[in-house]
């Protein structure tokens, strides 16, 4: 089997494709880890923050929004990379066991589905308004927040891009 396949096996279109897997998981017991994002122009913060993540647990799941979620909640001219491209580069990564591509704007049914031991997301968010904290901790799981790197976000990115085209 080719590289390319191997990463391609870790990316599922949808909980009910991520089932088999995750029961897999389950079976041997893994502490699973769940993490959620548009991750559209991967970048140092993103490394930082999903190789903390995975550092919390055995598996390492990322709920990925779907191309047209990702227009829902940054707008019509995001996302800058499709779907295809966000999600091989995240299953790319040694520790980014499966990705999981999600509709909503929020990954909360998945997180249900799934209901990790262990559910993370940037120091941006607070406990309380993390989708699915409320159901991960009354499963008696952990919500985490992970410090963020600072000066590192797709936004930052795509702005000094943009201030920088035409100055060639």
């Amino acid at each position: 089997m080719t590289n390319l396949e191997l990463i391609k096996k870790k990316i599922f279109n949808s909980a009910a494709a991520f089932e088999k897997k995750l029961n897999f998981y389950r079976f041997k017991k893994h502490k699973i880890v769940f993490t959620n994002g548009c991750f559209d122009i991967m970048h140092l913060g993103h490394i930082d923050y999903l190789s903390k993540a995975a550092d919390l647990g055995d598996t390492l799941i990322v709920g990925l929004n779907s191309d047209v979620s990702v227009k829902k909640i940054k707008g019509n001219d995001r996302p800058i990379n499709d779907i295809n491209s966000r999600s091989l580069l995240l299953a790319s990564l040694s520790f980014v066991d499966a990705v999981v591509i999600f509709d909503e704007e929020t990954p909360k049914d998945l997180i249900r589905f799934i209901m990790p031991d262990v559910l993370v997301k940037g120091n941006d968010y607070t406990i309380e308004n993390i989708a699915g904290s409320a159901d991960v901790l009354n499963n008696g799981g952990k919500v985490i927040t992970i410090d963020l790197v600072k000066g590192y976000s797709t936004t930052l990115i795509e702005k000094k891009i943009l201030k920088n085209a035409g100055k060639d």
